[in-house]
Protein backbone atom coordinates (compact mmCIF):
# COMPACT_ATOMS: atom_id res chain seq x y z
CA UNK A 1 0.00 0.00 0.00
CA UNK A 2 1.49 3.30 -1.28
CA UNK A 3 2.10 5.97 1.32
CA UNK A 4 0.54 8.89 1.47
CA UNK A 5 3.19 10.92 3.80
CA UNK A 6 6.44 9.96 5.15
CA UNK A 7 6.25 8.88 8.66
CA UNK A 8 9.02 11.29 9.53
CA UNK A 9 7.22 13.86 7.78
CA UNK A 10 3.87 12.78 9.97
CA UNK A 11 6.07 12.89 13.33
CA UNK A 12 7.26 16.57 12.73
CA UNK A 13 3.58 17.66 11.77
CA UNK A 14 1.92 15.87 14.58
CA UNK A 15 4.47 17.20 16.97
CA UNK A 16 3.95 21.27 15.38
CA UNK A 17 0.46 20.85 16.15
CA UNK A 18 0.48 19.46 19.71
CA UNK A 19 2.99 22.59 19.85
CA UNK A 20 0.36 24.60 18.65
CA UNK A 21 -2.31 23.39 21.05
CA UNK A 22 -0.56 24.27 23.66
CA UNK A 23 0.90 27.61 22.99
CA UNK A 24 -3.29 28.03 22.51
CA UNK A 25 -3.73 26.95 26.17
CA UNK A 26 -1.12 29.15 27.61
CA UNK A 27 -1.99 32.25 25.39
CA UNK A 28 -5.81 31.92 27.05
CA UNK A 29 -4.45 31.83 30.22
CA UNK A 30 -1.53 34.60 30.05
CA UNK A 31 -4.58 36.78 28.04
CA UNK A 32 -6.93 36.33 30.82
CA UNK A 33 -4.68 36.99 33.88
CA UNK A 34 -3.08 40.09 31.84
CA UNK A 35 -6.21 41.17 31.17
CA UNK A 36 -7.06 41.33 34.47
CA UNK A 37 -4.15 42.70 36.21
CA UNK A 38 -3.98 45.37 33.39
CA UNK A 39 -7.67 46.33 34.30
CA UNK A 40 -7.55 45.70 38.47
CA UNK A 41 -3.71 46.91 39.24
CA UNK A 42 -4.34 50.49 39.33
CA UNK A 43 -7.15 50.45 42.03
CA UNK A 44 -4.35 49.10 43.86
CA UNK A 45 -3.75 50.83 46.84
CA UNK A 46 -3.04 50.71 50.40
CA UNK A 47 -6.71 52.60 50.93
CA UNK A 48 -7.84 49.34 48.94
CA UNK A 49 -6.88 46.43 51.10
CA UNK A 50 -6.87 47.87 54.22
CA UNK A 51 -10.04 50.01 54.32
CA UNK A 52 -13.90 49.22 54.00
CA UNK A 53 -16.03 49.60 51.30
CA UNK A 54 -17.65 52.53 51.11
CA UNK A 55 -21.17 53.79 48.95
CA UNK A 56 -21.96 49.66 48.28
CA UNK A 57 -18.33 49.30 47.25
CA UNK A 58 -17.98 51.97 44.75
CA UNK A 59 -15.11 53.34 46.54
CA UNK A 60 -13.26 52.34 49.62
CA UNK A 61 -11.17 49.46 50.45
CA UNK A 62 -12.28 45.41 50.22
CA UNK A 63 -10.74 44.15 53.75
CA UNK A 64 -13.57 43.01 55.36
CA UNK A 65 -13.84 40.77 52.35
CA UNK A 66 -10.58 39.70 52.53
CA UNK A 67 -11.25 38.63 56.25
CA UNK A 68 -14.22 36.99 55.03
CA UNK A 69 -13.04 35.12 52.34
CA UNK A 70 -9.94 33.77 54.78
CA UNK A 71 -12.49 32.74 57.65
CA UNK A 72 -14.89 30.92 55.62
CA UNK A 73 -12.16 29.13 53.57
CA UNK A 74 -10.56 28.21 57.23
CA UNK A 75 -13.50 26.85 58.42
CA UNK A 76 -14.51 24.49 55.15
CA UNK A 77 -10.87 23.01 55.44
CA UNK A 78 -10.80 22.31 59.51
CA UNK A 79 -14.12 20.41 58.92
CA UNK A 80 -13.50 18.91 55.52
CA UNK A 81 -9.63 17.65 55.90
CA UNK A 82 -10.09 15.52 58.98
CA UNK A 83 -13.45 13.69 57.37
CA UNK A 84 -11.75 13.62 53.51
CA UNK A 85 -8.01 12.28 54.99
CA UNK A 86 -10.05 9.69 57.23
CA UNK A 87 -12.06 8.51 55.26
CA UNK A 88 -9.67 8.07 52.39
CA UNK A 89 -7.10 5.97 55.19
CA UNK A 90 -10.54 3.82 56.22
CA UNK A 91 -11.34 3.01 52.21
CA UNK A 92 -7.88 2.06 51.72
CA UNK A 93 -5.92 0.81 54.71
CA UNK A 94 -8.55 -0.55 57.33
CA UNK A 95 -11.31 -2.63 54.76
CA UNK A 96 -11.24 -4.80 51.70
CA UNK A 97 -12.96 -3.35 48.49
CA UNK A 98 -16.32 -4.71 48.64
CA UNK A 99 -20.08 -3.07 48.23
CA UNK A 100 -19.43 -0.45 51.02
CA UNK A 101 -16.43 0.93 49.66
CA UNK A 102 -17.36 1.25 46.21
CA UNK A 103 -21.26 2.68 47.72
CA UNK A 104 -18.75 5.46 49.63
CA UNK A 105 -16.86 6.10 46.49
CA UNK A 106 -19.88 6.82 44.34
CA UNK A 107 -21.65 8.70 46.79
CA UNK A 108 -18.34 10.82 46.93
CA UNK A 109 -18.24 11.00 43.07
CA UNK A 110 -21.98 12.26 43.19
CA UNK A 111 -21.66 14.91 45.35
CA UNK A 112 -18.97 16.02 43.43
CA UNK A 113 -21.01 16.26 40.48
CA UNK A 114 -24.03 19.07 42.22
CA UNK A 115 -24.11 21.97 41.42
CA UNK A 116 -23.03 24.36 43.98
CA UNK A 117 -26.02 26.66 44.04
CA UNK A 118 -28.12 23.06 45.32
CA UNK A 119 -25.44 22.60 47.82
CA UNK A 120 -26.06 26.50 48.72
CA UNK A 121 -29.54 25.76 48.96
CA UNK A 122 -28.70 22.84 50.92
CA UNK A 123 -26.68 24.67 53.39
CA UNK A 124 -29.56 26.95 53.66
CA UNK A 125 -32.07 25.00 55.08
CA UNK A 126 -30.11 22.94 56.83
CA UNK A 127 -27.79 25.35 58.29
CA UNK A 128 -29.18 28.81 58.50
CA UNK A 129 -33.09 27.50 59.07
CA UNK A 130 -32.68 23.97 60.59
CA UNK A 131 -29.61 24.91 62.72
CA UNK A 132 -30.39 28.36 62.94
CA UNK A 133 -27.10 29.51 62.19
CA UNK A 134 -28.55 32.33 60.26
CA UNK A 135 -26.69 33.75 57.68
CA UNK A 136 -23.26 33.50 58.70
CA UNK A 137 -19.55 32.42 58.60
CA UNK A 138 -19.85 29.16 60.28
CA UNK A 139 -23.03 28.45 57.83
CA UNK A 140 -20.90 29.60 54.42
CA UNK A 141 -17.79 27.55 55.58
CA UNK A 142 -19.63 24.22 56.50
CA UNK A 143 -21.40 24.18 52.91
CA UNK A 144 -18.10 24.90 51.16
CA UNK A 145 -16.69 21.68 53.79
CA UNK A 146 -19.81 19.48 51.93
CA UNK A 147 -18.60 20.79 48.27
CA UNK A 148 -14.38 20.13 49.10
CA UNK A 149 -15.16 17.25 50.41
CA UNK A 150 -15.07 14.81 47.19
CA UNK A 151 -11.60 16.47 46.09
CA UNK A 152 -10.27 15.86 49.31
CA UNK A 153 -10.78 12.50 49.69
CA UNK A 154 -10.13 11.48 45.91
CA UNK A 155 -6.39 13.13 46.07
CA UNK A 156 -5.92 11.80 49.60
CA UNK A 157 -7.06 7.95 48.34
CA UNK A 158 -4.71 8.24 45.33
CA UNK A 159 -2.14 9.62 47.11
CA UNK A 160 -2.27 7.13 49.54
CA UNK A 161 -2.63 4.39 47.36
CA UNK A 162 0.44 5.50 45.43
CA UNK A 163 2.45 4.57 48.80
CA UNK A 164 4.33 1.21 47.43
CA UNK A 165 3.32 -2.17 49.16
CA UNK A 166 6.27 -2.82 50.33
CA UNK A 167 6.97 -0.08 52.78
CA UNK A 168 3.89 -1.46 54.36
CA UNK A 169 5.00 -5.42 54.75
CA UNK A 170 8.30 -4.06 56.01
CA UNK A 171 6.39 -1.51 59.13
CA UNK A 172 4.39 -5.09 60.02
CA UNK A 173 7.55 -7.79 59.64
CA UNK A 174 8.95 -4.97 61.80
CA UNK A 175 5.98 -5.37 64.87
CA UNK A 176 4.36 -2.44 63.47
CA UNK A 177 0.76 -2.25 63.67
CA UNK A 178 -1.77 -0.84 61.14
CA UNK A 179 -1.90 2.37 62.73
CA UNK A 180 1.84 2.87 63.39
CA UNK A 181 2.10 1.60 59.62
CA UNK A 182 -0.22 4.59 58.64
CA UNK A 183 0.97 7.10 60.58
CA UNK A 184 4.61 6.20 60.48
CA UNK A 185 5.01 5.30 56.96
CA UNK A 186 2.02 5.87 54.81
CA UNK A 187 0.86 9.26 55.74
CA UNK A 188 4.22 10.50 55.34
CA UNK A 189 4.59 9.02 51.66
CA UNK A 190 1.50 10.62 50.64
CA UNK A 191 1.60 13.90 52.24
CA UNK A 192 2.31 15.65 48.91
CA UNK A 193 -0.68 14.17 47.51
CA UNK A 194 -2.36 15.12 50.43
CA UNK A 195 -1.31 18.90 50.67
CA UNK A 196 -1.79 18.99 47.07
CA UNK A 197 -5.62 18.18 47.22
CA UNK A 198 -6.31 20.63 50.50
CA UNK A 199 -4.78 23.35 48.86
CA UNK A 200 -6.36 23.10 45.56
CA UNK A 201 -9.91 22.85 47.94
CA UNK A 202 -8.36 25.96 49.69
CA UNK A 203 -7.91 27.39 46.00
CA UNK A 204 -11.87 26.33 45.28
CA UNK A 205 -13.14 28.29 48.30
CA UNK A 206 -12.00 31.57 47.33
CA UNK A 207 -13.49 31.46 44.14
CA UNK A 208 -16.89 30.12 45.26
CA UNK A 209 -19.96 32.30 44.98
CA UNK A 210 -23.77 30.52 44.65
CA UNK A 211 -23.08 28.18 47.80
CA UNK A 212 -21.51 31.25 49.38
CA UNK A 213 -24.57 34.07 48.98
CA UNK A 214 -26.94 31.83 50.39
CA UNK A 215 -25.41 30.95 53.45
CA UNK A 216 -22.82 33.44 54.62
CA UNK A 217 -25.30 36.64 53.42
CA UNK A 218 -23.03 39.33 51.57
CA UNK A 219 -22.83 41.81 54.51
CA UNK A 220 -20.05 44.87 53.93
CA UNK A 221 -19.14 44.63 57.74
CA UNK A 222 -15.96 42.75 59.13
CA UNK A 223 -17.26 39.67 60.70
CA UNK A 224 -16.20 39.51 64.61
CA UNK A 225 -17.07 35.82 65.13
CA UNK A 226 -18.01 33.23 63.04
CA UNK A 227 -22.25 33.78 63.75
CA UNK A 228 -21.97 36.88 61.69
CA UNK A 229 -22.35 37.82 58.26
CA UNK A 230 -19.69 38.27 55.75
CA UNK A 231 -19.51 38.94 52.00
CA UNK A 232 -16.42 36.90 50.38
CA UNK A 233 -14.27 38.49 47.73
CA UNK A 234 -16.15 36.80 45.01
CA UNK A 235 -19.15 37.22 45.80
CA UNK A 236 -18.68 41.00 46.15
CA UNK A 237 -16.63 41.03 42.83
CA UNK A 238 -20.40 39.14 41.58
CA UNK A 239 -22.45 41.85 43.32
CA UNK A 240 -19.92 44.86 41.64
CA UNK A 241 -20.33 43.33 38.16
CA UNK A 242 -23.74 41.91 38.22
CA UNK A 243 -25.41 45.41 39.58
CA UNK A 244 -22.83 48.02 37.79
CA UNK A 245 -21.81 49.36 40.93
CA UNK A 246 -18.45 49.84 39.93
CA UNK A 247 -16.30 48.35 37.10
CA UNK A 248 -12.82 49.81 38.34
CA UNK A 249 -13.57 48.00 42.07
CA UNK A 250 -14.83 44.92 40.07
CA UNK A 251 -11.82 44.68 38.11
CA UNK A 252 -9.50 45.25 41.24
CA UNK A 253 -11.25 42.59 43.02
CA UNK A 254 -10.98 40.20 40.47
CA UNK A 255 -6.96 41.22 40.04
CA UNK A 256 -6.69 39.97 43.83
CA UNK A 257 -9.02 36.64 43.18
CA UNK A 258 -6.27 36.13 40.29
CA UNK A 259 -3.17 36.69 42.69
CA UNK A 260 -4.57 34.97 45.52
CA UNK A 261 -5.58 31.84 43.52
CA UNK A 262 -1.84 31.96 41.57
CA UNK A 263 -0.36 32.01 45.08
CA UNK A 264 -2.02 28.72 46.30
CA UNK A 265 -1.39 27.34 43.29
CA UNK A 266 2.62 28.35 43.76
CA UNK A 267 2.52 27.42 46.79
CA UNK A 268 1.29 24.38 46.59
CA UNK A 269 3.57 23.23 44.05
CA UNK A 270 6.81 24.56 46.07
CA UNK A 271 5.45 22.78 49.40
CA UNK A 272 4.74 19.60 47.39
CA UNK A 273 8.11 19.55 46.08
CA UNK A 274 9.87 20.49 49.25
CA UNK A 275 8.13 17.31 50.71
CA UNK A 276 9.32 15.04 48.42
CA UNK A 277 12.92 15.83 48.85
CA UNK A 278 12.34 15.73 52.28
CA UNK A 279 10.70 12.19 52.40
CA UNK A 280 12.41 10.82 49.19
Amino acid sequence: MKRLIHPDLAQRLIKALLVLLTALTLSVLIFIIGYLLLKGLPVFSARFFTGHAIDMGRSGGIFPFIVSTVFLSAVALVVATPLGVGTAIYLTEYTRENRLTRIIRFAAECLAGVPSIILGLFGFVSFVLYLKLGWSVLSGGLTLAIMVLPTIIRTSEEAILAVPRAQREVSFSLGGTRWQTVTRVVLPGALPGIVTGVMLSFGRCIGETAAVIFTAGSSLMTPATMLDSGRTLAVHFYILAREGISAEMAYGTAAVLMIAILAINVSAYWLMHRIVRRFS
